[in-house]
């Protein structure tokens, strides 16, 4: 605005009154040159020497940091805790990041087939997961809530639905769902649930794990990225299928409709490209869906406050 109001208000008008001629031209004036360089420097300076001590502290991991694998595939996220730092994660779990309240996290951002990344606006700002780089992200939430974020970077048919959330707990809280995630899956006891368990043997096990059922499938799955979801304690989650669909309703249900439906025809809810891109369509029967789902909703404990 200012700049066109000077424009119009001291423009040169031919024949005018300001029909003045050019001021002198100054050039090499070492004052001015060294006045306009040294006081900027000045300034900058101090700026300068805290903005690298303050690059320098955000670089340095904290002690005994929790560290968590952050993997990107198409069109889901994985999040792999090696509690004993030997390699081998106790915890593998899909979708659902959870961390606790007031300690810094290392994640390890990485992919296992095309270049993602991972975002959650309310933690820290993006990391690209590539395939065969880790990249360091460090994040830290002071309160529990459960905060949503997005793959940002286009990755195919689903990106735009591959979401991700991270749950935070309390301390105590976040304890006992470390010591829940590391036990097995609890065997199912009614008729249908282990009907549904068998079902799952001879469907789905090919791709998914589930701990003490089917140990060793895990990364040997028939998709490109060579994984599929860990089920052990699928509903100690909140959503599934990419975070699109709740698990559970408001009043603190099971969403059955949502499972029956996701298992009727995965690709007709989430565009994929099965079956080496995404879950197939397995032609289940109705009564094989039933019995699926009940024996889906052992794989427990449902998640804090549910």
């Amino acid at each position: 605005g200012a700049a066109v109001w000077l424009a119009v208000k001291f423009h040169r008008r031919p024949g005018g009154d300001d029909e003045l001629p050019d001021p002198v031209q100054i050039h090499g004036h070492n004052k001015l040159e060294i006045t306009w360089t040294v006081i900027p420097f000045l300034i900058l300076l101090p700026i300068s020497v805290f903005t690298v001590a303050s690059v320098i502290d955000l670089a340095r991991e904290p002690k005994n940091a929790l560290e968590v694998d952050v993997y990107g595939q198409q069109w889901w996220w994985s999040f792999e805790y090696d509690l004993n730092h030997d390699g081998k994660p106790e915890i593998i779990t899909a979708n659902d990041l959870v961390l606790p309240a007031g300690q810094t996290i290392v994640l390890h951002v990485q992919s296992r087939d095309v270049i993602h990344s991972f975002w959650i606006p309310a933690l820290n700002g993006t990391a690209d997961a590539v395939p065969g780089r880790d990249h360091r992200l460090l994040v830290q939430a002071h309160q529990p809530g459960i905060f949503l974020g997005q793959c940002k970077e286009f990755c195919g048919l689903s990106h735009a639905r591959m979401a991700a959330r991270a749950v935070i707990l309390s301390k105590s809280d976040f304890q006992t769902w470390l010591d829940q995630q590391q036990e097995d899956a609890q065997a199912p006891t009614t008729d249908s649930a282990k009907a549904g368990l068998e079902i799952w043997k001879t469907k789905c096990a090919s791709c998914h794990q589930i701990n003490g059922v089917n140990d060793g499938r895990e990364g040997n799955a028939a998709q490109v990225s060579g994984t599929a979801p860990n089920l052990t304690h699928l509903m100690s989650r909140g959503v599934f299928a990419s975070g699109q669909f709740e698990l559970y309703n408001a009043d603190g249900s099971v969403n059955r409709p949502a499972l029956e439906a996701w298992l009727r025809n995965p690709p007709g809810l989430l565009p994929m490209a099965p079956p080496d891109r995404g879950m197939p369509n397995l032609n289940l029967s109705d009564q094989e869906i039933d019995q699926l789902v009940d024996f889906l909703v052992t794989l427990g404990p449902p998640p804090p406050g549910k």
